[in-house]
């Protein structure tokens, strides 16, 4: 029987290819000053622990609740194949998919919809995670080479990242463009309009009275560009020496993709829920945990499962930075609570629990009305009935727990 290999592990120096590393083991390469140009990949279970839903969790994301209320698959691919529309629902169910919340086309024939979600999501009603502040620190110890976010919140340039360090790979709200003229919005310019639950338009010059000039938040909808940055900081991957993954599902192209960039060498972590982006063949890409692919360097993956925040928070205890990161949240949060005038302490747990509680009792009964009226409706379209449920439920239920009343609470709320 041979002996196990006593050749060091090429990712963790410390370790031999025979030995499994662990978050331990990227905790000290942090600590030992081995890691200077970290990478993140940050997807929307970082922004879960501030009240933002995420998109794609199964039962829970925001797409599943979507999903009942039968929106359209594809508005572009069923307005080109109008005329065959009959023919397919007669031999089978028009497929749905929440996703045309998020398609261009469907937003300029039904905009409600869209702007009900996007006054819940909007930049003000939340608050940066102890995962968010991580990342400050990384910046701030000066081992950070980038940021590239799949979410939309812009809760890591409220965290303090530097935008030579972020790259929003799905856009943000942080400004807004009119899809007539292409005039370009702050975020604080049509916010007061937004968090009243209007449809924003451009009412001014050759857009004034034109239903199509819809100001939009410049999030990257299905089927439009990546934002130019995406593509002209791709290189920075190839510096990179430690990659930590956190909070994505790793659906979503080309973004998925950036995992590979990185050198062989290169560490790499994975916080998340659950497991995703594993290899599946010994010669395919791919996160490998487990030793599968038998590559000779040794093991080069960590994964920890489990919420982002205490995943971050185990990851800075180990490398001694607990402390650090406590502060750095308390002092940033006490910053907010002086921009916003007033002292906010955080909700008791059990509180939170019963407010999930009650939104979730009110999504279940908002869905049952919509299946009742779809039903019912059998001379009008599926796709029309769903849309009018969808406007007139969403804007009874808030996204992040609280009812449609406490919106006038947070309306009167300055801006950040």
């Amino acid at each position: 029987m041979s002996a196990p290999s006593s050749k060091p592990n090429r990712a963790f120096p410390h370790l031999t290819t025979s030995e499994k590393p662990t978050l331990e083991d990227v905790a000290k390469l942090i600590k030992d000053g081995k890691a200077k140009r970290i990478m993140l990949m940050v997807g929307a279970g970082v922004s879960t622990g501030a009240g933002i839903p995420d998109f794609r969790s199964p039962g829970t994301g925001l797409y599943d609740n979507l999903a009942k209320y039968k929106l359209p698959y594809s508005f572009t691919f069923r307005r080109a194949f109008d005329e065959l529309q009959a023919l397919i629902q007669q031999l089978t169910h028009f497929p749905f998919s929440p996703e045309a919340i998020f398609d261009v086309d469907y937003l300029e024939e039904r905009p409600e919809a869209f702007y009900t979600l996007a006054q819940e999501l909007y930049p003000g009603n939340f608050r940066p995670t102890l995962s968010h502040y991580f990342f400050r620190l990384l910046q701030e110890k000066g081992v950070l080479r980038g940021c590239w976010t799949q979410n939309i919140d812009t809760l890591e340039h409220l965290a303090g990242l530097k935008d030579e360090l972020l790259v929003e790979a799905h856009g943000s709200f942080a400004t807004a463009t009119c899809l007539n003229c292409r005039t370009k919005f702050d975020k604080d310019d049509i916010k007061p309009r937004v968090l009243r639950g209007e449809v924003v338009r451009h009412d001014e010059g050759k857009c004034k009275g034109n239903k199509r000039a819809l100001i939009k938040p410049d999030i990257v909808f299905f089927g439009e560009g990546l934002p130019d940055k995406f593509f002209e900081r791709l290189s920075d991957f190839s510096s990179c020496d430690l990659l930590i993954v956190i909070g994505t599902s790793l659906q979503v192209g080309p973004f998925n993709s950036l995992m590979h960039r990185v050198p062989a060498t290169c560490p790499r972590l994975l916080i998340n829920m659950e497991s995703v982006g594993e290899v599946e063949s010994p010669r395919g890409l791919g996160f490998d945990f487990t030793g599968f692919t038998g590559k000779p360097g040794g093991i080069r993956d960590v994964r920890r499962l489990g919420d982002a925040d205490e995943g971050i928070m185990e990851l800075a205890r180990l490398i001694g930075w607990d402390e650090d990161l406590r502060e750095l949240k308390e002092k940033e949060w006490k910053r907010l609570d002086e921009q916003e005038g007033k002292a906010a302490p955080a909700p008791a747990k059990a509180d939170k629990e019963k407010a999930k509680e009650k939104a979730e009792e009110k999504r279940s009964e908002v869905i049952e009305q919509v299946e009742e009226t779809v039903e019912a409706n059998e001379g009008k379209k599926e796709d029309e009935a769903g849309v009018d449920e969808l406007t007139k439920a969403v804007a009874g239920v808030a996204l992040d727990g609280d009812t449609a009343d406490t919106r006038k609470d947070e309306e009167k709320k300055p801006a950040l």
